[in-house]
């Protein structure tokens, strides 16, 4: 038997080979035949589905661009989430989230769920970042804002009640007391930790964890967490001035023993060498950055393929302060071919700075779908293979391959289903996860090459090949057989391969099959797919 699909491409190849040779002119240069390959094809009662790449930029959880929305200062826009956006920064003050000692969890976690209200339903995560700081006032900082009283502003000083805030000698070698050298902090931070992994490990909300806590904006600087690199606007290191003693075992040994499930990353990949912690590099591109962040985090070999490394663009001080936003920085051919060329060799799963983009800006569109390719995962599905006809209670295998195109894994193992659709209605009748499948093992390649922009190592081609078997009864008819990846969070589709055919929900249908009877086509019209950019219906449970 031979499907439809098969007979009509196979019609199109020859009415071209026709056309070629009708048209040739004597001496003219003349090319072979081309093959082309048919949607569908169907041998001995296998079907193989070869569905097209969706070239365009996705819109897939925890990678790509990250959103920021100042609590207090910045509104949220009506056109938010950004069309990419599936990531948020939460910068939780500590004291909001533990005033004293003496405060629990339900603090912890009343506050997030006040902050973080509604992500669920718009199928976002977040990556929370516990700060005290949010300017020192030797660096023109004030405890509180005068412009504001929004009770979750995040600018000020947000030291706990019973942890006293710093006091700092103008004299550059004598320490500082109070605030982070205050004799209780760093058991406090063990505390306040803990809490945090209890409220936010299994919360389903958060994609990755920033260490954070110390130095400005919780960025790790100022005080600095070690010695290894020189201050930033300091002579020389000074103990309980410039840096934290024991700081940083008390914070890899804390989030180590807090966070089992959640991925944690600091600020520099020199500190917390005897960590597996990724990265957020918060100058992402910036040429004074270059030996600090680039070249330190290059030395990391392949903790990109276990933990996530992200970070923003900002571009409002060094090298790139030449740029008055993020679309110029960009726009800037040398500025954007280094930034892509740093995502590809550092793996990137994820960039801020974005805030304040125009997303309908047209240059700005072509630019930061590039950009959102370049980023995180990007799994293009292949050669997807079922069985025409199935019976109740009698296994069948499914097989397909998929190439991950991006520059990161995806970072949890979440489950891949293969379902049953209604034909007309395209809802679920039946479904079921493949055991032994581990998507975060579906790597890119490495070591990028700029000037023919792509990976010198290949990505791999990883060949999925499962027994499954319907165990349900369904009418003998025709259904849609369909795969998607589902958010263990409620088991709903949410992460989508790169392939055209899509229905709006999240699922991936390959073709026909049917029930006890053999089909006369197994090819899905195109016209019955859809977009997945407009699609804005997936979300997840909270718990």
């Amino acid at each position: 038997m031979k499907s439809i699909s098969i007979i009509k491409n196979s019609l199109a190849v020859a009415s071209f080979a026709l056309l070629a040779t009708g048209c040739k002119k004597p001496g003219a240069e003349t090319f072979p035949d081309v093959e082309v390959q048919p949607k569908v094809e169907v041998a001995n009662g296998i079907v193989t589905v070869h569905p097209s790449e969706y070239t365009g930029a996705i819109r897939n959880p925890m990678k790509g661009f990250r959103e920021f929305i100042g609590a207090g200062i910045d509104p949220k826009r009506a056109d938010y989430p950004y069309p990419y956006g599936t990531l948020i920064k939460e910068y939780m003050q500590w004291n909001m989230l533990e005033n004293n000692a003496a405060d629990g969890v339900d603090k912890i976690i009343a506050y997030s769920n006040h902050r973080w209200e509604g992500v669920e339903d718009i199928n976002m995560k977040v990556i929370p970042r516990i700060y005290i700081v949010w300017m020192e006032p030797w660096h023109g900082g004030v405890a509180k804002n005068t412009y504001t009283n929004h009770p979750d502003d995040l600018n000020g000083w947000h030291w706990p009640a019973d942890i006293p805030g710093q006091t700092r000698p103008a004299d550059p070698t004598q320490p500082i007391s109070g605030g982070y050298y205050y004799p209780t902090f760093q058991d406090r931070v063990k505390a306040l930790v803990a809490k945090a992994g209890e409220a936010w490990d299994n919360d389903p909300r958060v994609a990755y964890v920033e260490m954070g806590i110390i130095g400005e904006w919780g960025e790790q600087h100022d005080p600095n967490i070690s010695t290894y690199w020189a201050p930033h606007d300091e002579p020389a290191h000074v103990a309980n001035r410039t840096w934290v003693p024991g700081i940083e075992k008390t914070l890899g040994d804390a989030f180590t023993s807090a966070f089992k499930n959640k991925k944690v990353m600091v600020r520099y990949a020199y500190d917390f060498k005897d960590y597996e912690f990724g990265i957020y590099w918060d100058s992402w591109s910036q040429p004074e950055e270059q030996v600090r962040g680039y070249d330190e985090m290059k030395k990391l070999g392949d903790r990109w393929k276990t933990q996530p490394i992200g970070g923003e663009i900002t571009w409002n001080w060094g090298g790139l302060s030449k740029f008055h936003t993020f679309e110029e920085v960009v726009a800037d051919a040398a500025t954007r071919t280094t930034v892509i060329e740093q995502i590809r060799n550092l793996h990137n799963n994820h960039l801020g700075g974005i805030t304040w983009a125009d997303f309908n800006n047209t240059q700005f569109k072509v630019n930061a779908e590039l950009l959102q390719k370049s980023m995180g995962y990007n799994y293009v599905l292949s050669d997807f293979a079922y069985p025409g006809k199935i019976e109740k209670n009698k296994p069948f295998k499914v097989s397909f391959k998929v190439v991950n195109n991006g520059s990161s894994p995806f970072y949890y193992n979440w489950p891949v289903e293969i379902s049953l659709l209604n034909k007309r209605t395209k809802k679920k009748v039946w479904s079921q996860t493949l055991d032994g499948v581990n998507i975060s093992e579906w790597m890119p390649g490495d070591d990028w090459d700029k000037s023919t922009n792509k990976y010198r190592i290949a990505p791999p081609v990883h060949n999925i090949e499962k027994e499954i078997t319907l165990d349900t009864d369904l009418p003998e008819q025709e259904y849609v057989i369909a795969v998607s990846v589902l958010d263990p969070a409620g088991m709903e589709p949410s992460l989508r391969f790169a392939v055209q055919n899509y229905f709006i929900g999240g699922r991936h249908p390959m073709g026909y099959i049917g029930i006890n009877k053999e089909l006369e086509n197994y090819e899905i019209p195109e016209t019955d797919f859809r977009d997945m950019k407009d699609d804005r219906t997936l979300k997840y449970k909270k718990q």
